[in-house]
């Protein structure tokens, strides 16, 4: 009988990605933030309609979809890049990459400082 729920276990995810293993895209990691747009959900699978609803709630992680979910990252990617490419959800990086400041202005700053010293 136990043998029975780990391959239901192993079969749904197979299920839910329509057989994929991978996304679409491989510009999604845990941290990604993502956010429902308002697309219609008709059409969508239960999974990308649970997915739309948690995301109208606010900005979620990758990670904090899947647990969700109670899905594998790697089965909430195929999802959410699925829903990237209809245009039903938007991504963000989750740390803005920051520019490397200006060596001429740092040397200003610490000059000013070692001025008022």
């Amino acid at each position: 009988m136990s043998g029975q729920r780990g391959e239901r276990a192993l079969v749904r995810p197979h299920v839910v990605t329509e057989g994929r293993a991978h996304p679409t895209r491989n510009t999604l990691d845990v941290a990604t933030v993502v956010l429902a747009t308002w697309a219609p959900v008709t059409g969508l699978s239960p999974e990308k309609r649970r997915v739309m609803e948690l995301c109208r709630g606010g900005a979620l992680a990758v990670a904090e979809v899947a647990a969700h979910l109670k899905l594998p990252t790697s089965v909430t990617k195929v999802l959410l890049s699925d829903l990237l490419d209809s245009g039903h959800i938007e991504s963000r990086a989750a740390v803005r990459e920051t520019e490397v400041p200006d060596q001429q202005l740092l040397q200003k700053v610490l000059d000013g400082l070692r001025a008022l010293t």
